[in-house]
């Protein structure tokens, strides 16, 4: 099992924080995709009142409280405009509990799994676990980072599995709705099993977002709390279950994980109540997007696909560095900015880019890109 090098680099970035002199500059955390915003006001007291109360808070149904699928469904018709059953919702320990019950309940031991290069590192490692083989399909700006129907084609051998994910980490890219909609046509089609990761839903830039829910009752989606509704400590998410897969979803949960954290299940209730609070948040990423997209212009950082969405920009330093994990501990060690290689999103190409998270305060974000701006000027040669 491959490292998840981002977790390396939050312990690299926490124990030099720990060790710093008195007066030193602060360590800037550029490499996690954790909003700088917490639990939303009405979820806290949501939380507040539960907990003055007799219940015990015990164990709830394996697949949610069933109030909270309901709230669920109630999202995905005004989010999206399609009904969804709750019975077809399924609440899971955050969306890294949906990914192996997505696995376990679709495929078997030896089963080929496609998905776009650069990935989300979990989805290639916890294939590996479970004997699945990954297929990866390379992407770069030129594609939009993102897979078509085409690539799927020319495979030599047809996959049983797709993974999506619209807006995508590391990238920040999305599908638009036609091309979401083509690869869901091709995945019924082709009786390929299509798993949506939709966690970055409303966190767009000017792009429209789509489910694949709306093009496919055969498809499995995934979601959480932790980004939109800033939950992450809160590990609550929930999934989109075609109907027949419902009940061995609900075996593999009663067994891997008993039931979702039941006062997690009641913020995530409440934070649905609480849209003002979250567009207000979804305001700031965009101002720190803009922020950090300018900076990094103007620190020499010239190619990168503008995020449409989620709170990354994936960065190619292959005119300033040749090893990102070696470009990123120089980050570390001489700028106190915290930033993840991108061999964690990609094996192969991952050297020459370096992700940058613009979830952190924005007087973060800008003393981050002064300090990139200033080590630019640094490298300059003198005129």
């Amino acid at each position: 099992m491959p490292p998840f090098r981002v977790m390396d680099v939050i312990f690299a970035a926490n124990e030099r924080a720990a060790n710093l002199p008195p007066g030193a500059p602060k360590i800037l955390h550029l490499e996690v995709g954790q909003p700088g915003t917490g639990l939303p006001l009405g979820a806290k007291r949501a939380v507040e009142a539960a907990l003055q109360t007799d219940d015990v808070l015990g164990y709830t149904d394996a697949l949610g409280r069933p109030s909270l699928k309901a709230r669920i469904a109630r999202h995905i018709a005004d989010w999206y405009g399609i009904e969804v059953p709750p019975a077809r919702i399924a609440v899971t320990v955050g969306a890294s509990a949906g990914f192996p019950l997505a696995f376990l309940s679709s495929f078997e031991v030896g089963d080929s799994v496609a998905l776009a290069a650069p990935y989300y590192p979990p989805y290639y490692n916890i294939l590996l676990a479970l004997g699945l083989r990954p297929v990866v399909l390379p992407c770069g700006i030129e594609t939009g980072f993102q897979p078509s129907v085409e690539m799927l084609e020319t495979l030599p051998q047809k996959p049983n599995g797709l993974i999506l994910a619209s807006p995508a980490n590391p990238t920040g890219s999305m599908l638009t709705p036609a091309a979401l909609e083509a690869l869901c046509r091709y995945c019924d089609d082709a009786g390929i099993r299509l798993i949506s990761d939709e966690i970055y839903h409303g966190l767009t830039y000017g792009k429209t977002q789509a489910s694949a829910a709306q093009f496919s009752s055969n498809a499995i989606v995934i979601n959480s709390f932790s980004k939109y509704f800033s939950m992450t400590g809160w590990r609550i998410g929930w999934m989109v279950l075609p109907e027949e897969m419902v009940r061995v979803t609900e075996r593999l949960a009663q067994n891997m994980f008993i039931c979702p954290p039941h006062i997690a299940q009641i913020a995530a209730e409440a934070a649905f109540g609480c849209r003002d609070e979250l567009e207000a948040n979804r305001d700031t990423y965009a101002s720190a997007r803009d922020i950090l997209m300018n900076g990094l212009h103007a620190a020499g950082f010239s190619v990168f696909s503008p995020p449409d969405g989620a709170f990354y920009i994936y960065a190619d330093i292959s005119d300033q560095a040749e090893d990102s994990a070696a470009f990123c501990a120089q980050l570390l060690a001489r700028h106190h900015i915290a930033a993840t290689p991108g061999l964690d999103f990609d094996a192969e190409r991952g050297d020459r880019f370096v992700r940058f998270s613009y979830c952190a305060a924005l007087a973060d974000i800008e003393d981050a890109v002064a300090r990139l701006k200033s080590a630019h000027m640094s490298r300059l040669p003198s005129i």
